[in-house]
């Protein structure tokens, strides 16, 4: 709270005769619309934060990244970014409605939670302040062509806050949540899709949710408060710089976007509480098969525990479940019926000699990621790839028996296939798996590791390496090539 000093808060004192934030009056005039916001001075410079309802931000608001429209002070839009974020503002504004409810007194149907479970549950919604700047107005909201405001006061007469009245001329230009800004109107047209036509949108809306499907008047209830809370319950923070100018603008983007520090992905895994494949990592396998994860890597082999690196763990996932580089879109509607399966896989692992022992490094190349990718890319293709074989199910009961029983030892020369000249090969019972593997006269990368020393170390470049390794698999299994697809 601010004290008074006089007529006037304080840090705001200016000549009466100034129409603006730092004289304070009572008069409005049918072009403004009113807000209550906190008045502060970020490193010196006047602010003021505001909520805003979710559903108006949008309308009060805009983005300089279009170059017919004026000096532009944003980076292009991601679409992609922005339908991510639209899909968690979906999931936040179902949480609202049924946070409304509870405050409200009312009963909370199943719906609101069968909703919430297809969609991805997680402990907890929110969404940073947007930063914005309205340009029309002196620099600090001071002097002629300010903006009016006047004080809101406790009963024993401290300023609670402000009401300011920001009319049409006053934009909010964002400097910082272009992509909060489109994905919330992402989310609102497809909660007005929803209820307007009784169906749940189809390609290229903004979720996958049940495309072209009849929406039940259980979910009907779900969306509308959705619908409601968006207009009333839910809101955006909204941090207003006041009268800057493009190359301040500009400069404000810079140090939002840039002196942050990213977190650590091992540690951002860990904090997810929201994503299936997360999910299935602490309950599934760290939980029921106890493998151990950490969260970096031990480089030298001789002190390896045993454990695996979560991100590796993630990858690995998110190829077995999706045949992807990362998790991102995982829902539970596609990851929970493969769980069954990707586990098995898991169960099987963990059965190969040396696996999650004390050095296995040094005990099993199985304890290298790389390896465990390969599998899990065999794993997708035999269960979940559109192109799998009409034998699938006998192929993959075939893959899961000979894991345990294949050669994951450093010396297995079948590892150093790319080193060997024919001959060696021959002897070494290899020349059939020629077959299996691309040509080698291509241009892509073939060099998949090395002897150093006792071990076989598999190199750094795993998207190159890994469909390599499934291809030796398949070999070694007698399972079909994947040329023959």
């Amino acid at each position: 709270m601010y004290p008074r000093t006089g007529e006037l808060p304080i840090p705001l004192q200016t000549p009466q005769e100034l129409d603006t934030l730092d004289v304070l009056t009572d008069s409005g005039d049918v072009n403004e619309t009113p807000f209550n916001v906190f008045i502060g001075h970020n490193l010196g410079h006047r602010v003021f934060t505001m909520a805003v309802p979710f559903r108006k931000f949008y309308d009060i608001s805009d983005v300089a990244n279009d170059r017919e429209h004026g000096p532009v002070a944003q980076r292009p839009l991601d679409e992609g970014h922005a339908k991510k974020l639209a899909v968690y503002m979906v999931k936040g504004l179902v949480s609202a409605a049924k946070m409304r409810r509870l405050a409200l007194g009312k009963d909370v149907s199943e719906a609101f939670d069968s909703v919430l479970r297809a969609l991805g549950e997680q402990p907890y919604f929110s969404l940073q302040p947007i930063v914005c700047n309205i340009r029309d107005v002196p620099p600090g909201g001071t002097g002629a062509g300010g903006i009016r405001g006047l004080r809101l006061e406790t009963k024993s007469g401290e300023t609670a806050g402000f009401k300011v009245f920001l009319s049409e001329r006053h934009i909010l230009w964002v400097i910082d949540g272009q992509h909060r800004r489109h994905a919330a109107e992402m989310a609102m047209n497809f909660l007005d899709s929803v209820r307007q036509t009784g169906r749940y949108p189809g390609k290229g809306a903004v979720l996958f949710f049940e495309k072209g499907k009849p929406v039940s008047d259980a979910d009907m209830l779900v969306w509308t408060e959705a619908y409601e809370a968006a207009r009333a319950f839910a809101t955006l923070t909204v941090e207003v710089h006041l009268g800057l100018d493009i190359d301040q603008e500009r400069q404000l983007f810079h140090d939002l976007n840039r002196l942050g520090k990213k977190v650590d992905a091992s540690l951002a895994f860990q904090f997810d509480g929201s994503n299936p494949v997360t999910h299935f990592i602490k309950h599934k396998l760290t939980d029921d098969l106890g493998i151990r994860i950490i969260d970096t890597e031990v480089k030298d082999w001789s002190l390896d525990t045993g454990a695996l690196v979560l991100k590796d763990v993630v990858a690995i996932n998110a190829i077995a479940f999706l045949n992807k580089g990362n998790i991102a879109g995982a829902t539970p509607a596609i990851i929970e019926p493969r769980e069954t399966t990707v586990l098995e896989l898991w169960g099987q692992i963990v059965q190969i000699p040396g696996f999650g022992d004390e050095c296995a490094k040094e005990k099993t190349v199985a304890a290298q990621p790389v390896i465990l990718k390969a599998l899990a890319k065999l794993t997708y293709d035999l269960n979940f790839n559109n192109r799998r074989p009409e034998n699938a199910e006998e192929l993959y009961a075939r893959l899961l028996a000979g894991i345990p029983e294949i050669d994951f030892s450093h010396e297995n020369p079948m590892w150093r296939y790319y080193q060997m000249s024919e001959d060696e090969r021959l002897n070494a019972g290899l020349s059939g798996l020629a077959g299996y593997l691309p040509d080698e006269n291509g241009t892509a990368n073939r060099d998949i590791g090395a002897m150093q020393g006792d071990y076989f170390r598999f190199g750094a470049k795993h998207n190159d390496i890994f469909p390599l390794l499934a291809d030796m698999i398949r070999w070694k299994l007698e399972l079909p090539s994947r040329r023959e697809a």
